[in-house]
């Protein structure tokens, strides 16, 4: 008897595999290498964090609270929102692929501005839907204008990643309010804020004051880049009770663990120390930007903790490059390259290996 494959989803023919940045490997004769490639941050925890991992971990026995009681109620106060406007998930990008299973299937169509955050393609068509990506401004921006275009009867859901990753561009009140307000109510807008914490332009609205008003407007947050809880995948998305619901619906139960929710919870509780920790990543930010200006690259002034080089097809060469010289980066080959804002030694080595590679090209 001729032995045959299990039938899989011919959905999932032709979905590319998510690329974590590259790990740092250790350099010769013993010397640090630091990893600039997965926009982590290179603080540890916040005080009080581990006091309460510790403890949460001591119950490893115990299946998590699957509704996540006190973290909803500790993000309802902080934020001001009803708890049934609140899910939580693992991580933004948990949550996203939920929102795309919620919203999307089989001849239905999901909007992003590209390049922008990669797991866009992957969970749209993991769902069986198909991505629209429509091409950054030549600034790096997202074009609303061309977004707006591709809206057909198809489209479901449309996501705005501001800032974005990897360029670190933003879209600021005016153009994101008329865009929201010319897209038909019944499409699903989703404005990804991973990197929130670290922008210090006014004029670039809170998603959550655009959603209060706005049935159709989902937002999505992390603890995994300002809060530092990148290993522990936790985040939440802030959307009106049909959109909630539905995360809910298609949560993996108990995917959110207790040790998570406790270091999220005690994150929250700790913000004078977070936002002096943003401050100095912001800091290091715009002495890495002016750097590399004064290098003579163009460079998208960034709003992330990142910062973005335009390299076309040089992407995997510099990035190479600054293996070598001790840091490791994350290339998009024919796109450009991204490299994380970290310890200061971290930046300085990168910052020698671009002024080094740019005297090649």
């Amino acid at each position: 008897m001729s032995e045959k494959s299990p039938k899989l989803r011919a959905a999932l023919d032709g979905v590319p595999t998510y690329k974590p940045g590259k790990p740092a490997a250790a350099a010769p004769g013993g010397a640090t290498t630091y990893k600039l490639s997965s926009n982590e941050n290179p603080y540890p925890p916040l005080p009080g964090v581990l006091k309460e991992v510790v403890r949460a971990a001591g119950a490893l026995n115990r299946y998590p609270d699957l509704a996540c009681t006190g973290l909803m109620a500790e993000l309802s106060d902080r934020f001001g929102v009803p708890i049934e406007h609140l899910a939580t998930g693992t991580g933004s990008v948990g949550i996203a692929q939920q929102l795309v299973q919620s919203t999307a299937g089989p001849a239905d169509e999901v909007i992003f501005a590209w390049r922008s955050f990669e797991a866009y393609p992957i969970v749209t068509q993991i769902a069986g839907a198909t991505p629209v990506p429509v091409p950054l401004t030549a600034d790096e921006g997202h074009d609303l204008d061309a977004m707006l275009a591709a809206v057909t009867e198809r489209t479901r859901l449309i996501f705005v990643c501001n800032p974005n990753n990897p360029t670190g561009t933003v879209v600021r009140r005016a153009e994101l309010e008329r865009f929201l307000d010319q897209v038909p109510s019944d499409i699903l807008i989703v404005l990804d804020e991973a990197y929130r914490e670290f922008i210090r332009d006014e004029d670039v609205p809170d998603g959550i004051d655009l959603y209060r008003d706005r049935p159709n407007v989902c937002v999505l947050r992390t603890f995994s880049k300002a809060y530092g809880l990148a290993g522990l995948r936790v985040g939440f998305a802030v959307g009106h009770d049909p959109v909630a619901a539905a995360l809910r619906k298609t949560a993996v139960p108990f995917g959110v663990t207790q040790v998570a929710q406790e270091a999220a919870i005690a994150s929250l509780r700790s913000e004078e120390a977070l936002s002096e920790r943003v401050a100095a990543l912001v800091e290091e930010r715009t002495r890495v930007y002016e750097a590399l200006v004064a290098q003579g690259w163009t460079v998208p002034e960034s709003h992330g903790n990142f910062v973005w080089l335009r390299l076309g097809d040089r992407a995997l060469d510099s990035a190479a490059a600054c293996e070598r010289g001790g840091v490791v980066v994350r290339p998009f080959q024919g796109d450009g390259v991204r490299i994380t804002i970290g310890e200061t030694e971290a930046n300085d080595l990168f910052l020698k290996a671009a002024e080094a590679f740019r005297k090649e090209i």
